[in-house]
């Protein structure tokens, strides 16, 4: 899948759209003007407008021109953006976080069974994990909130599964962070969330590896909720 991409914007651009996100626009439309935003960013109206502009066309913020002013709300990407820098300061001050993801199991289409047997993954799943990995992913299906919550995972530093190819095609690189699986009592913390570069396309879909059948080794079943603690390194 190829990776998503987003205009570039600098700490000013951050900041606006910080002071924007604690105005309410993180949940809802609000209405501003850009003399209001100005003077509460020190600045010019000129600079306030050109802020906006470049959040508009990065896609990070929504807007809808009024008589007297503007609507604007932040978008998912805006979202993710905030929560990449919230991601970054926690590493900077907290020893180490976890970010915890609950969802249902659901069952894939058999592509993960596939890929992960193929010879250029495993050697380095077996180098770089620890483990050789069962051949097959656990899905897991994301709740709304830990669909956004997932978004944290920015910041994170994986562990990096090279791409490679052979006579026939090339396979992309992949990207792994660990992790453990939760289901009612039991758990099982050798495991790794992994995803196809990065890339925020079904970002409410979770697939997760491990050295064994975690259907089996938890007891689990289509629809049973599971709650996945990813490890952020500091």
């Amino acid at each position: 899948m190829p990776m998503a991409t987003e205009g570039a914007i600098g700490n000013d651009e951050l900041a606006t759209l910080k002071l924007l996100a604690l105005d309410g626009a993180l949940d809802s439309d609000v209405k501003i003007s850009c003399a209001n935003l100005a003077a509460d960013l020190d600045a010019s109206t000129q600079t306030a407008s050109r802020r906006l502009q470049h959040l508009d066309d990065a896609n990070l913020l929504t807007r809808e021109t009024v008589a007297d002013g503007q609507w604007v709300a932040v978008t998912e990407d805006g979202e993710r953006a905030l929560r990449a820098e919230h991601a970054d300061y926690r590493r900077l001050f907290e020893e180490h976080s976890t970010i915890s993801l609950d969802g249902t199991v659901t069952s894939g289409m058999g592509e993960g069974r596939h890929y992960i047997s193929l010879s250029g993954y495993m050697a380095q799943f077996e180098d770089r994990l620890g483990y050789e990995p069962f051949p097959g992913t656990l899905n897991v299906s994301l709740a709304a909130e830990s669909t956004r919550t997932r978004t944290a995972l920015d910041a994170a530093e994986p562990v990096e599964i090279d791409g490679w190819e052979d006579d026939e095609r090339t396979y992309g690189p992949a990207f792994c962070y660990p992790a453990t699986v939760l289901y009612d009592e039991a758990e099982y913390d050798r495991a790794h969330v992994i995803a196809p570069e990065r890339t925020h396309h079904d970002e409410d879909k979770l697939e997760v590896i491990a050295p064994v059948k975690l259907r089996e080794e938890l007891g689990l079943e289509d629809e049973d909720p599971v709650t996945v603690h990813i490890e952020v390194a500091p």
